[in-house]
């Protein structure tokens, strides 16, 4: 088997560890960057001949075609906004395909796929990494312990272990994608129908056992495709992202004072020789034009803390029946990072399951073909094996 990683960052660098080093069905690794040099960084950190690298563009159709050729499976570590055309790339050569994800509105595009993938004989399965992504097969998983479910509550975080203000909060995936989830509305069910809701709202109280005080919020994209497959099947279902107590309030802060806006705000600049602001010598007003968003975060990247040890933490609780009785079950996994490897918690919960979900649709271990959402192509119970073999543990209560 041969599988393709396409970017080299943070989550493409855990996902060519866990291809290599749990996986023994797996022959080769292509990875490919933008920068090879951080390709040839992640080759040289696993430490093995079976890596390659290759010097590629995301943005770039055919490229992406004449790299997946050859490979079984490839798995997209670049941003979302790439997805759609890699997915179309994928189709035309023939290679299973699973993302990241990051933005429903590219889920949509790809899953209108179906029929090009279906008959291609190939997976596209967008959103497989940590949320969306494994809590959605943990949903299923969940579920179907029950003879029917009223109601699915999934709450999940990345946290630093050693916290900083002002925010408690370090850098583990893009910047890109944290904005997004902070300011795009988040998908629910509320009695029984699919409702939208503001992100950064509804904060709630939460704790796990030796951790300081935490709290819970909506946040977009984590129900993914869930409110549409459990549409009509459950009364509630609703995800919240886990941060140290506070978080939210100042965050949302810097939402409300317009950081994150992408519309480009024009300034005047002062003028050159002691002229008045907006004056050029030649009486020409100087402007200049940015967007807020992309100045904040690359604020947030200079000065958040980055790849220091973490903690994710995940639960999911069920109500439903089961033997004619009202039952609950509660998911809990608290994961760290692994100091044998250096593998962070983030890089363990959401590359490793997308280096699972490329091997299964390589070796045809899925449920069905075609563009479908992770948690109705993938077999929940062989997936949970695979965590637990990754000592990923889910501790059911």
């Amino acid at each position: 088997m041969k599988v393709l990683v396409l970017g080299a960052g943070r989550m493409g660098h855990g996902a060519v560890f866990d291809l290599i080093h749990n996986s023994p069905g797996v022959d080769g690794v292509t990875v490919a960057d933008f920068d090879l040099a951080k390709a040839e960084a992640v080759a040289a950190a696993v430490g093995t001949s079976r890596v390659v690298t290759r010097q590629t563009d995301a943005s770039d159709y055919s490229a992406a075609v004449d790299l997946m050729r050859g490979h079984d499976a490839a798995i997209s570590c670049v941003n979302y906004w790439y997805n759609v055309a890699l997915s179309k790339a994928a189709i035309e050569t023939g290679c299973n395909f699973c993302d990241l994800g990051g933005n429903n509105y590219i889920v949509d595009e790809q899953l209108a796929l179906d029929a090009e993938a279906l008959a291609a004989g190939i997976n596209i399965i967008p959103d497989c990494g940590l949320a969306p992504g494994m809590v959605s097969i943990l949903a299923m998983h969940g579920a179907a312990r029950f003879e029917s479910v009223d109601e699915i509550h999934i709450r999940v975080g990345g946290l630093p272990q050693d916290p900083r203000p002002p925010l408690n909060y370090q850098l583990v995936f893009s910047v890109e994608g944290l904005i997004n989830e902070y300011i795009e509305v988040a998908r629910v069910i509320r009695d029984g129908e699919i409702k939208i809701v503001e992100s950064m709202t509804e904060i709630e109280e939460l704790s796990f056992d030796n951790f300081p005080p935490l709290e819970a919020f909506q946040t977009s994209g984590g129900t993914s495709t869930l409110p549409d497959t459990f549409l009509g099947k459950v009364k509630e279902l609703d995800y919240k992202t886990i941060r140290y107590a506070g978080h939210c309030e100042k965050f949302k802060a810097m939402i409300d004072l317009g950081l994150c806006s992408s519309e480009e705000i024009v300034l005047s600049e002062p003028g050159a020789g002691g002229l008045p602001a907006g004056a050029s010598p030649s009486g020409v007003q100087v402007a200049t034009g940015f967007r807020p968003r992309k100045l904040f975060g690359e604020l947030l990247q200079r000065h958040l803390p980055a790849d220091g040890p973490d903690y994710v933490l995940v639960r999911l609780d069920f109500v439903g029946t089961k033997d004619g009785e009202s039952k609950r079950l509660r998911y809990d996994l608290v994961d760290k990072q692994d100091e044998s490897t250096g593998m962070s918690a983030m890089m363990r919960t959401t590359a490793f399951p997308a280096s699972i979900i490329a091997q299964m649709m390589a070796r045809g271990d899925v449920i069905s073909r075609g563009a479908t959402p992770q948690e109705k192509a993938i077999d929940p119970d062989k997936f949970v094996a695979e965590l637990e073999r990754r000592n990923i543990n889910i501790r059911a209560s």
